[in-house]
């Protein structure tokens, strides 16, 4: 599929984000090892979740959906039924490290697959935690998908990550709910903490201290209600949008504003974008407001260190800001880009290039001086939502009408993304 994005005058409106993707994979796994049904409300409707889904109900796990809400019937710890085919996580990369951490412990033999961008993404990083825990897990050349998992007794570990992650990080403590004795992580930077705040939730006690975070078990979670909120990584697109295209303001209702996702906040308002946060409230552990942004004229920024974990997904998007921003922004300490969906940092090259626009690359990051002048091109998202999004809102400031080939990707986080757009759009 593709889509024409053509330039705008403005940006105007209210719009309502998809619920968080992160904290609706964990809502759906912690639903399904717990005892008693989880009512989930706002449930993210990209096909990444809908991945963890259908694993759930592939391992025996009974979901139901309502008009509003979705039900999961939980069956407690240890207690998934084997699948007699493999469980494939499509593109979603929280779906199979998450879950593994689960079937590690289960006593039946399971195979982990997913699409072919997901199968070059490393999953060495949690096979070895996972690994000295006790479990036996098979995998393809490089550490990567397919995983063949044969469950077993695992015993608890005090894991030193050398990589800030919170799908390394939730996998170890899944692992660690099964176990008896207490499991812990230490990070080198804070990552999200998504599953930390919703395993309170879900009644077990976490312990923090500092940069490690600990669970004991064998856990026992209870079902809950949870309310979804909107998903920031989504809402970013919109920010930046608003912040560049004169005489324009949004509003982005019922946003999660998490302390470990508001990166995207704190750099955007460093750059000078003008942002209001109304209407703060706290849902199922996790804060949200209302964000109003206004027109602005951004300024180079430097990003870097503990920040990159905050905003990771949402350096695309900043890298458009940062084509029309005054000065040079300099992006650090992002190797992580070149292993998500695509290589995003030589996505980024490609397609500022294509549009006219300069862009200097490096292992860890860019550098990028504005503001500059961008025309219609026909690009590449390279099957990467992030990228498809990012470069559609670039196409809002080109010269000219620019075309998004396999534009179909948005669905995986955003489906009514190219809906909203043009609602918002002013041309």
């Amino acid at each position: 599929m593709i889509q024409t994005i053509k330039s705008a005058k403005s940006f105007h409106g209210t719009v309502t984000v998809p619920g968080d993707k992160s904290i609706s994979h964990r809502a759906l796994m912690f639903g399904a090892i717990a005892r008693g049904e989880t009512i989930i409300t706002n449930l993210a409707p990209g096909k990444d979740v809908q991945s963890t889904r259908h694993c759930i109900e592939q391992l025996g796990i009974k979901v139901q959906t309502d008009k509003k809400n979705l039900h999961v019937h939980g069956a407690g710890l240890k207690r998934f039924r084997p699948s007699d085919k493999a469980l494939s996580a499509g593109n979603s990369g929280t779906t199979m490290r998450l879950i593994s951490g689960i079937l590690a412990a289960q006593p039946f033999t399971s195979t982990l697959t997913g699409d072919a961008s997901l199968s070059r993404r490393p999953m060495d990083r949690i096979i070895k935690p996972l690994s000295q825990m006790g479990a036996n897990i098979q995998a393809g050349p490089g550490g990567t998908a397919p995983l063949k998992i044969l469950g077993k007794k695992l015993h608890p570990i005090h894991y030193h990550s050398p990589v800030a992650s919170a799908q390394v990080k939730s996998c170890v403590l899944l692992a660690g709910l099964h176990t008896e004795g207490v499991t812990s992580v230490t990070e080198p930077a804070l990552s999200r903490d998504h599953s930390e705040r919703l395993l309170q939730a879900f009644g077990v006690p976490i312990t923090r201290n500092d940069l490690t975070v600990a669970v004991e078990g064998p856990a026992r979670l209870q079902g809950i209600s949870i309310l979804v909120p909107g998903d920031i990584s989504a809402a970013a697109f919109w920010m930046v949008a608003a912040c560049l295209l004169p005489n324009s303001s949004i509003i982005i209702q019922d946003v999660g504003i998490n302390p470990t996702r508001t990166g995207i906040l704190s750099s955007l308002e460093q750059m000078g974008c003008e942002i209001n946060i109304n209407n703060e409230r706290v849902t199922g552990g996790e804060p949200v407001a209302d964000l109003m942004i206004r027109s602005s004229r951004l300024r180079g920024s430097v990003i870097e260190g503990n920040m990159i974990p905050q905003l990771v997904d949402e350096i695309p998007i900043l890298a458009v800001a940062a084509l029309f921003a005054d000065g040079v922004t300099h992006i650090k300490d992002a190797k992580e880009l070149r292993v998500k969906e695509t290589d995003r940092i030589a996505a980024l090259e490609k397609n500022i290039r294509l549009m006219g626009g300069e862009i200097e690359t490096f292992n860890d990051g860019f550098t990028i001086k504005g503001p500059q002048k961008l025309k219609g091109a026909v690009l590449n998202s390279f099957g990467d939502h992030r990228i498809a999004m990012a470069f559609a809102v670039a196409g809002l400031f080109a010269d000219g009408e620019t075309v998004i080939q396999n534009a179909e990707c948005a669905e995986i986080s955003y489906p009514g993304f190219y809906h909203d757009l043009r609602m918002l759009s002013y041309v």
